[in-house]
């Protein structure tokens, strides 16, 4: 392997022709100089220079390699200055997974800001679901996820809950319940139920179901879909009513109705978070800065 030490030595050659004015570029002696060319020489198996006892110049092999060193010292410096800045959080890259960032007016200000603060660091966005996305982080295949909260974690995992939103029902637009401007769980117990299935988000699907025991009744679940925004459609084709975050609410339908819900039953199971989550045994400048940017705003409650 050639040493860059002497790719340097033999572009001041090159360009100045002469020895003595080299080496004067390069801070050295002249011999040590024309020893290191001359090992160089060796290396790659080819005579770089012709010389005589009045000038010195670059044979066509030389012109060729002038240019090849010219390009792995210019790379190598580009590679130094991109680690510099990766380590620095300024560049990089990041993948987040997510369940939905509709309706989530926040964050997604909070993303915005830190896009155009760092505008080096490129993103992959990918929707999961939050059982998904733990396996992702886990394994390494995702720097931050947006989630529901998990049925279970790996101790290296932490998580912030970022927004606290209540549970709503959803009802078909022509559900006899539709003109209540609050619609009683327990109101619900004969009807058919759609709703996430529980390997891919069991604490979400836990929460609703201890929500509808609460209210005296366990749900009769007839369809399962991976995302939310298919259990609106499914309440919308008429297939049953669903209990979602109230953040699926700001999709106007004209063939869906959401209401607020009354039930007895402990405010944490009448409310659903969405947690930031990450690899906490995995180091990333980058990934620490946007989770301190998320945290400012939805402390900040920007909209």
């Amino acid at each position: 392997m050639i040493e860059t030490r002497l790719l340097t030595q033999f572009i001041a050659v090159a360009e100045e022709l002469h020895f003595n004015r080299a080496a004067q570029r390069l801070h050295m002696a002249q011999p040590p100089l024309s020893q290191a060319i001359r090992r160089l020489e060796q290396e790659i198996g080819v005579s770089l220079f012709e010389r005589t006892n009045r000038s010195v110049s670059l044979t066509p092999a030389g012109v060729t390699f002038l240019d090849s060193a010219r390009d792995v010292l210019r790379l190598l410096d580009e590679g130094v200055e991109k680690i510099r800045r990766v380590s620095q959080g300024i560049e990089g890259h990041l993948t987040l997974t997510f369940i939905s960032l509709a309706g989530y007016a926040p964050l997604l200000r909070a993303l915005k800001n830190f896009r155009a603060a760092y505008p080096a660091v490129s993103f992959t966005m990918e929707e999961a679901t939050t059982q998904e996305q733990i396996d992702a982080l886990e394994q390494g295949r995702a720097d931050l996820g947006f989630m529901r909260p998990p049925g279970r974690t790996s101790p290296g995992l932490r998580f912030d809950a970022i927004l606290r939103e209540p549970v709503v029902i959803a009802l078909p637009a022509a559900h006899r319940l539709v003109d209540s401007g609050t619609v009683k769980l327990a109101a619900l117990q004969n009807d058919h139920f759609v709703s996430p299935p529980r390997h891919l988000g069991q604490g979400f699907h836990d929460q609703l179901i201890q929500l509808c025991e609460a209210a005296g009744f366990r749900p009769h679940i007839s369809q399962q879909a991976r995302q939310l925004q298919t259990l609106v459609t499914l309440v919308a084709s008429g297939f049953g009513v669903a209990l979602l975050p109230a953040s699926l609410a700001h999709e106007m339908r004209e063939d869906v109705v959401f209401r607020p819900l009354e039930v007895d039953a402990p405010d944490e199971l009448k409310h659903v978070e969405l947690l930031m989550g990450w690899n906490a045994r995995s180091t990333s400048i980058i990934r620490d800065k946007l989770i301190e940017e998320i945290r400012r705003v939805m402390t900040l409650k920007v909209d």
